[in-house]
């Protein structure tokens, strides 16, 4: 009976309000936790944990290195990513000289990649886009332009794009047409010039002659038998890569090349140089060089006329 009494008590303690004398603080909690401790702490600009710390051009220099040679995409993204903050945060940020940046980097970008984006600005709406992308597919000829033109797509896909961004055309049975300038661009007498000019050495590397090279007579065994020591040797070959159309093959020699330009371009082109001598200033001039280099390079050809892979299929 007493202990029932007692709980009943016990409960009614939690219930009741306690009664605050007058000078005397109020009753804390038996989890209570004092927090009105400060603590001080004195930071320091780029502090290091170790005396001998790397400096800004030591490490700048290492994320350069991963970037151009580690063999993990994480480590490349990462190393690009630190570049890239280091590069833009002000004019006088890269340690080590522009030369040795592009020296390093620049051989990492594949040929077809730079090309699918120059491409992509040839046939930009703005004016200042396209001609920028003309300047870089000019200075990749001048640095690779055997693997520019032998690519997959780096041969029919960049001619495709020519065409288009100057608004030649075929309209079927009525033969060729001039289609509708974009924007104002083509109108511009320089610019059609440098469309013309760079069209030029673009056909001017695609189509020379190849160099003679002398056969060693144990050369031909070494091909039957030895592993191909350039890169992707059998790439022509597309085993692993998606399927591709007739624009996105690789035409690595100047025959299949000259016969792809002879069958769908060449009648294109010549029809738009011919409009285009007729204009007076810049882009006569540039028509004029560009016909000399297809009188050069497609005057001893022996290409045309050779059936080449679409035709065969289409005998079958």
């Amino acid at each position: 009976m007493g202990s029932s009494n007692k709980k009943k008590k016990e409960k009614q303690q939690d219930f009741k309000k306690t009664k605050l004398k007058v000078g005397k603080a109020k009753v804390k909690p038996a989890n209570f936790t004092d927090t009105s401790f400060k603590s001080k702490a004195i930071a320091v600009a780029h502090q290091s944990l170790s005396e001998t710390a790397p400096d800004v051009v030591q490490k700048f220099k290492h994320h350069l290195s991963l970037a151009a040679s580690s063999n993990s995409d994480r480590q490349r993204k990462d190393a690009l990513a630190f570049l890239t903050s280091q590069l833009s945060a002000g004019p006088d940020s890269n340690p080590v000289g522009t030369r040795e940046l592009l020296v390093k980097l620049l051989p990492s970008v594949h040929a077809e990649e730079a090309l699918r984006w120059i491409r992509v600005g040839m046939t930009h709406l703005s004016t200042d886009v396209s001609l920028d992308a003309l300047s870089v597919l000019e200075w990749l000829l001048e640095v690779a332009s055997d693997e520019a033109v032998a690519c997959p797509g780096g041969w029919v896909m960049t001619l495709n794009s020519f065409c288009a961004m100057m608004g030649w055309s075929a309209s079927g049975n009525r033969g060729w047409t001039s289609a509708p300038k974009i924007g104002v661009r083509t109108k511009d007498a320089a610019c059609h010039a440098q469309q013309l000019t760079i069209l030029a050495k673009f056909l001017k590397a695609g189509l020379r002659p190849e160099a003679v090279v002398k056969v060693h007579p144990g050369q031909y065994w070494d091909g039957l038998y030895r592993i191909n020591r350039s890169r992707e040797p059998f790439a022509h070959l597309n085993i692993y890569g998606a399927r591709r159309d007739g624009d996105g093959e690789m035409y690595q020699d100047r025959e299949s090349r000259n016969r792809a330009f002879q069958k769908r371009y060449a009648a294109l082109v010549l029809a738009g140089a011919e409009q285009a001598k007729r204009e007076a200033g810049a882009p006569g001039r540039a028509s004029a060089t560009l016909m000399q280099v297809l009188r050069d390079s497609t005057g001893d050809s022996e290409g045309e006329g050779v059936l080449d892979a679409d035709d065969l299929l289409h005998l079958w």
